[in-house]
C-alpha cells in the first residue's frame, strides 16, 4: 500500500522536482534581490531610499500626491503623469535618482552565485532567466562564477543592443568518427531584463548601449529602467522592451520550438499586470507548471494560483498544490533557500 505523505513534504518534494527539470525557466521579482534586507530595496521602499536624490520640488510633487491618499509610488506617479501641465520627464529624473541609490549598495552575491552555478550545470542549450529588477547580480555572478550569459548586447565595454543575439549558439568544433561537428554548449543564461538595468543607456539618436552599471548618464541620454508605475506597461512596447516581451511570451505561449515546460517565479508579488497577464497566458497551455515563491501574495493572484492544477506555491502564511491548499513554509519561498535547490 502506498505512503502518503503529509502535505508540506510533498509541497516541497514537488517543488524541487519541478525546478530542477528540464526546459524550466526562471524569473526574478524584487524578493529576489531584496536578501533579507541586505540586498535592493523592495517597491514600497524605493522612495524613501531615493526621495533625498530627487530636487525639492521633485520631492514635493510626489510627497503632496502621497499625501492625498496615494500609498504607493507607483500610484503617485501615475496620478501626475495624467494631471495637467504634467512633467514628461519625472520618471527619468526618478530613474536616475535609483541608479544613484542602487549605485551606493554592495549586496552579498553568494546567493546568486549559487543560483548561476546550478543552472549552469543544466543539459539544455539555453536557460532563460526573465528578471523585473534593474541590478546587476546575476551578471556580477556570472562573472565571478566564470559561466556564459547572453544579455542581448554585443560588444564588451560599450555593447550595443542587438536582439538577435539571443538565437546565437554558443558551442566549438569536435570530431566524432573523424568528421568535424559542432557541440552546442549547454546552461547558456540568457538573461531578458525586462524592464531594464542599471547601465543601459539610449542616445537621442536611438542608439541603445549597455556601459558599465557605476556609469553616469552621459548629456542627453536616457537611463533605459522603467520606474515603478503603471505606466510601466505603455514603456514596455518600445525598444529595447518589445523585443525581450516578446521573447518573454514567446517562451510561456507563443512559440512551438522553445516553449518552456515550467516557470519559477521567485520573489515576485504578482503586482504587475502586464507580467501576470503572459504568466496567465502560460497557465492556460495543458502541458506547463508555474511554481511561485513568494514571501506573500495579493488574495486575487492567490486563489486564482491556488484553484489551478498546474499551480504550486509556496508563501510564508500558505500554499497551495496543483489545486490543494495547504500551510505556510517557514523559508523554502525565499530566493536565499531556492539558490541551493535549484
Amino acid at each position: 500500500m502506498p505512503v502518503i505523505l503529509p502535505y508540506t513534504e510533498r509541497l516541497i518534494s514537488k517543488v524541487r522536482q519541478q525546478v530542477t527539470g528540464r526546459k524550466v525557466g526562471f524569473l526574478l521579482g524584487a524578493g529576489a534581490s531584496h536578501l533579507s534586507g541586505e540586498g535592493y530595496p523592495l517597491a514600497a521602499g524605493i522612495w524613501p531610499a531615493v526621495r533625498d536624490r530627487m530636487s525639492p520640488a521633485d520631492q514635493q510633487r510626489i510627497d503632496t500626491q502621497m499625501a492625498h491618499g496615494t500609498v504607493a509610488l507607483e500610484h503617485a506617479l501615475d496620478a501626475l503623469d495624467v494631471q495637467p501641465g504634467s512633467d514628461p520627464d519625472l520618471r527619468h529624473r526618478l530613474a536616475n535618482a535609483m541608479a544613484d541609490s542602487f549605485r551606493d549598495l554592495t549586496p552579498p552575491l553568494d546567493h546568486h552565485q549559487a543560483f548561476v552555478e546550478r543552472i549552469s550545470r543544466r543539459g539544455d542549450e539555453r536557460v532563460p532567466v526573465f528578471t523585473l529588477n534593474y541590478d546587476c547580480l546575476i551578471e556580477r555572478s556570472a562573472d565571478a562564477e566564470e559561466k556564459s550569459l547572453n544579455d542581448g548586447f554585443r560588444g564588451i565595454h560599450q555593447g550595443s543592443f542587438d536582439p538577435s543575439s539571443f538565437a546565437r549558439v554558443f558551442g566549438r568544433r569536435i570530431l566524432r568518427r573523424r568528421s568535424p561537428m559542432f557541440k552546442p554548449d549547454a546552461g547558456v543564461i540568457h538573461l531578458y531584463k525586462l524592464h531594464g538595468s542599471l547601465g543601459w543607456f539610449a542616445a537621442p539618436e536611438g542608439k541603445l548601449k549597455r556601459f558599465h552599471p557605476d556609469s553616469t548618464c552621459p548629456d542627453g541620454w536616457r537611463r533605459l529602467m522603467v520606474p515603478p508605475q503603471y505606466r510601466k506597461a505603455a514603456d514596455t512596447g518600445f525598444t529595447p522592451y518589445s523585443a525581450l516581451w516578446s521573447d518573454f511570451r514567446a517562451y510561456l505561449a507563443n512559440d512551438t520550438s522553445r516553449l518552456l515546460n515550467r516557470l519559477v517565479c521567485i520573489g515576485y508579488g504578482f503586482g504587475d499586470g502586464h507580467v501576470n497577464d503572459v504568466l496567465w497566458s502560460g497557465l492556460a497551455r495543458q502541458h506547463f507548471t508555474l511554481i511561485v515563491l513568494a514571501k506573500a501574495l495579493p488574495d486575487i493572484a492567490f486563489n486564482r494560483l491556488a484553484d489551478s492544477p498546474q499551480a504550486v506555491v509556496v508563501t510564508e502564511t500558505r500554499s497551495a498544490l496543483q489545486g490543494e491548499r495547504g500551510v505556510g513554509v517557514t523559508d523554502a519561498w525565499s530566493f536565499e533557500w531556492f539558490s541551493k535547490e535549484v
